[in-house]
């Protein structure tokens, strides 16, 4: 047992001592070429909601169809 450990605190000793690695994201944003109007946030949000809420609310909805036991 003692030896396994030895060869995988060998493998792993030099990648503990190089420091910290920094890792960089090469992302750049402008801005947007076209406004977005009030309609496509209100579908865009509406959207987002039906998609987190909707599997909830249908469980929710069918509750009693999953309590019984057939």
């Amino acid at each position: 047992m003692s030896g396994l450990v030895k060869a995988a605190a060998a493998r792993v000793a030099p990648a503990m001592r190089t420091g910290i690695i920094t890792q960089r994201a090469s992302l750049y944003t402008r801005p947007a070429k076209e406004k977005l109007g009030t309609a496509e946030t209100a579908i865009g949000l509406g959207m987002f909601s039906l998609a987190i809420l909707g599997p909830s609310g249908w469980i929710l909805a069918h509750l009693e169809e999953y309590k019984k036991k057939e």
